[in-house]
């Protein structure tokens, strides 16, 4: 099967599973008496503190009608209390009661206690790639329905320098990817972490840099700029990388952009990168900056013939 059908099919699967495994299915939610919507509901109003109907209808992205119903029955319940805003008086507030807050707290423990069961199944480092992992695609779910930019959801940052984990989060992109696709084995990865591991000792000189993508502080891509490994001032661009979900997004072109600007303010005579002609879309980008194919040959270093190439870009 295609990856990417692949990857739909997994996070459909799991999608379904989450929600019936976390009681969606059913008609009450989290040890309450109130369904799905009701419990969103109390929780979000927590959250936010005061907060109209109307924007309660944004948040869950239910009918206004629905809501209205809900928000009447929870009020009925004595779990919400309105009152006219301060700014407005036409516009009515709402609140938790006391008994309101009390649910809350029950919720908020229900479902504690069953994130907590769940992580305990589960290694450390999985742990903290499985949050992340949801919090992205929430963000993305929700930028798709709001039709938003998704990188902005996800608050993706451009970091330069060396970051703690950054030679193995590389090295494991590049190896992940490059198997998958195109059967590279042990041999590329070490290649790509030995020399990750000596450019990192480099980075203290002004003519070498690197770019990372961050999103919730994990590394999602990346970029080099050595500008020492070819001499004669000319700049070699290295390690130009997406996580999967990043791909597409336009990332790409931000990290390749940030690197071109360096190698104008340091004016190095022209930057070369070498790839194969399988990379498609990544030459494309490269183009599109005014790479040009200098040279191209049949290889076997990865465990498979390909055509490489090599491409510069001339600066001065």
């Amino acid at each position: 099967m295609n990856p990417e059908l692949q990857t739909i099919k997994n996070v459909r699967e799991a999608s379904r599973l989450m929600v019936r495994e976390l009681g969606f299915m059913n008609q009450t939610l989290a040890a309450t008496d109130y369904p799905p919507s009701a419990v969103h509901a109390l929780l979000e109003v927590e959250t936010h503190g005061a907060i109209s109907a109307a924007q309660l209808v944004q948040i869950l992205g239910l009918e206004k009608s629905s809501v209205s119903r809900m928000l009447a029955k929870l009020v009925k319940a004595g779990e919400l209390e309105e009152r006219p805003s301060a700014e407005d008086a036409r516009t009515k507030l709402l609140n938790l009661t006391e008994k309101g807050r009390v649910t809350v707290q029950t919720i908020n423990a229900y479902a504690d206690d069953r994130v907590i069961a769940a992580l305990k199944k589960l290694a450390p480092f999985t742990q903290i790639t499985t949050s992340q992992g949801l919090s992205s695609y929430a963000c993305a779910l929700k930028a798709s329905r709001e039709n938003t930019d998704v990188n902005a959801s996800n608050s993706v940052k451009i970091v330069t320098g060396y970051y703690p984990g950054m030679i193995g989060r590389i090295a494991e992109m590049h190896g992940v990817y490059y198997a998958r696709e195109h059967n590279f084995g042990i041999i590329f990865e070490s290649k790509v972490a030995a020399g990750l591991a000596d450019f990192s000792a480099r980075l203290d000189k002004p003519c070498n840099q690197i770019w990372l993508a961050m999103v919730n502080d994990r590394i999602v891509g990346s970029v080099a700029i050595d500008g020492e490994d070819l001499g004669n001032n000319d700049a070699h661009l290295r390690w130009f990388i997406l996580d999967d979900g990043c791909r597409g997004s336009g990332l790409g072109r931000k990290l390749i952009a940030e690197a071109m600007s360096f190698c104008v303010e340091q004016r190095f005579s022209s930057v070369q990168l070498w790839t194969f002609n399988k990379l498609t879309a990544a030459i494309r980008l490269y183009e599109s900056f005014g790479f040009k194919l200098s040279k191209e040959w049949e290889g076997d270093q990865w465990g498979s013939i390909i055509t490489e190439q090599q491409f510069i870009r001339k600066i001065t």
